[in-house]
């Protein structure tokens, strides 16, 4: 290794330990002082009323003070400077001001946010890593791993703060949803991937617990988990110290989703009906499994995520007599929509503007035209910061007063049928657009033969799982689908560190399957990289 190197990893462990030392420090603290429901709702609208202050406080230190903020370039180069800014959004309000700062260049796409292409705006350009959007504000608690649930995964830098912030929505949740008191169990990464550690700490911090933590993927000790092993075991162990819940961890890959059908199925024949909360397709997976096995599920609730969910999976919900309803999330900005329970559409969620603001603009991709949303941070404790950021999804938006518990408190910004035009999506799992078109467009035919025209991605529904095909022309002639599978997974396992998981669990599902017919073609007669079809109603 080289002296760079060694340099290098000393610097990541010294890193490592303080971020280990906070952690250790703040959790007690944390899990000290629970939120009880009546807080919630009382520090959730003095946010709301404050969103315009909280959002100029952060541009002013996270950006405009920040000399390594690509933010900050972007707004230099629109001549927009701090006190123009203050003076738009007291005028005009957050949204308008963002409408305006986007037309004069300053936003960011995926694969900008990525780290993957180089900012480019008229005669403005510069280079960005993915950590230059870091939030410099943080404490800095613990790192974890989108996992790539936007793209491929993004190492995150996660604050107590935020988790106890989004508990207060996760609170009005449960009231709107008459959840509160009901067992809940998880099917959920364990770190590096956020999502289960967090709703464990959430629930924690509003003073309950999850009774199961069942994790698709094993802990196996490695110079690089074990940093993650350290903190997992730390906080299991102060959580009981503290009285907390906090359940071990049990392994459960996707291919014995009988195992929570079964904790469902027990809880159902003790008069308590449970909660589980995991992606949509695993989500199916359990719902199958009870049915295979006779197991009666019924009543119990599926808190769903990480992908859309669909008619077809509502279906299959409903079959088994259970209920469930989606939030919008992303690692790095924690909530940007809770499920509505007094819903216009399947996946409405609301808006959580308290710390979230939403611009909508037209898009046209390899994929076809959407809606795009672009997202910006107001609060300080996200791990990422966001100024008109496109995450590659798409939604229709509108302004709706309802009767649940979150709508009466002022939350009336809601958005549905949100779906991804720049990532295939299965299993809670994400790739990136760019990196399928290298994949179409030059790592296939290189290999196999053809071009990018006898290649093609299509995700589709079968039986409620979400599935993804690849396409290959029938022109190509005899090939070893086998190959084809192991080179796609290789390649895509390759683009990042944290992909390997998500490859892992396309493997344990057989989620990837080739087909070999022609590629779908557009009334426009354009072969999309990406074709995604009809929903099943």
């Amino acid at each position: 290794m080289s002296v760079g190197g060694v340099i290098s990893q000393v610097s990541q462990a010294a890193s490592d330990a303080r971020m280990f030392a906070r952690f250790a420090i703040g959790l007690p603290k944390f899990l000290r002082n629970p939120i009880r429901p009546e807080q919630c709702s009382e520090l959730l609208k003095e946010r709301l009323e404050r969103r315009e202050e909280f959002f100029l406080n952060l541009i002013r230190r996270a950006v405009y003070e920040n000399p390594t903020s690509p933010y900050r370039r972007l707004l230099e180069a629109s001549g927009a400077d701090f006190e123009q800014v203050a003076d738009m959004v007291r005028r005009e309000g957050i949204e308008a001001t963002l409408g305006q700062l986007f037309d004069a260049g300053v936003f960011v796409t995926l694969d900008e946010f990525k780290g993957r292409q180089p900012i480019r705006r008229g005669g403005l350009e510069f280079d960005v890593e993915a950590g230059d959007f870091d939030n410099p504000l943080l404490a800095r608690h613990f790192e974890g791993s989108t996992g790539g649930s936007r793209g491929s995964g993004t190492r995150l830098v996660i604050d107590l703060d935020l988790i106890s912030v989004d508990s207060m929505m996760h609170s009005l949740f449960l009231q709107a949803f008459e959840l509160e008191g009901r067992p809940m169990a998880l099917w959920r990464p364990l770190p590096p991937g956020v999502a289960g550690i967090k709703k464990v700490f959430m629930e924690a911090k509003l003073g309950k617990g999850i009774e199961r933590w069942f994790c698709q993927n094993s802990h196996q000790f490695s110079p690089g988990t074990f940093k993650y092993a350290t903190f997992l075991s730390y906080a299991l162990h102060m959580s009981r110290i503290r009285g907390a819940r906090f359940p071990r961890p049990e392994f459960v890959p996707v291919t014995q989703s009988e195992r929570v059908a079964e904790w469902l199925a027990v809880k159902v024949g003790e008069g308590t009906p449970g909660h589980l909360d995991t992606n949509a397709t695993c989500a199916v997976r359990v719902l199958h499994a009870a049915k295979d096995r006779g197991l009666d599920v019924s009543g119990s609730f599926l808190r769903v995520g990480g992908e859309p969910y669909t008619c077809a999976k509502a279906k299959l919900v409903a079959e088994a007599g259970c209920d469930a309803a989606s939030h919008y999330s992303m690692g790095e900005a924690g909530h940007i929509g809770i499920a509505c329970a007094d819903p216009n559409n399947l996946d409405d969620v609301h808006l959580v503007t308290h710390k979230m603001a939403v611009l909508q603009r037209p898009v046209t991709t390899s994929s076809g035209k959407f809606e795009a949303l672009y997202l910006t941070t107001l609060a300080t404790v996200c791990p990422k910061i966001m100024l008109n950021v496109a995450v590659g999804d798409s939604g229709v938006m509108e302004e709706r007063k309802c009767n649940c518990a979150i709508g009466k408190l002022g939350f009336h910004e809601h958005i549905h049928s949100i779906r991804s035009y720049e990532k295939l999506t299965s299993e809670g799992m994400q790739f990136l657009g760019s990196d399928l078109l290298l994949l179409l467009e030059q790592v296939l035919p290189s290999q196999f033969g053809g071009g990018p025209q006898d290649y093609q991605f299509v995700e589709k529904e079968e039986e409620g799982v979400t599935r993804v095909q690849l396409v290959v022309s029938n022109r190509l002639g005899p090939l070893s689908e086998s190959e084809l599978l192991q080179t796609t997974l290789d390649f895509l396992g390759s683009r990042a560190r944290e992909n390997r998981m998500m490859v892992e669990r396309w493997k344990e599902g057989g989620t990837l399957v080739v087909k070999r017919s022609e590629p779908h073609v557009t009334k426009a007669a354009k072969l999309l990289p990406l074709h995604i079809l009809p929903k099943e109603r």
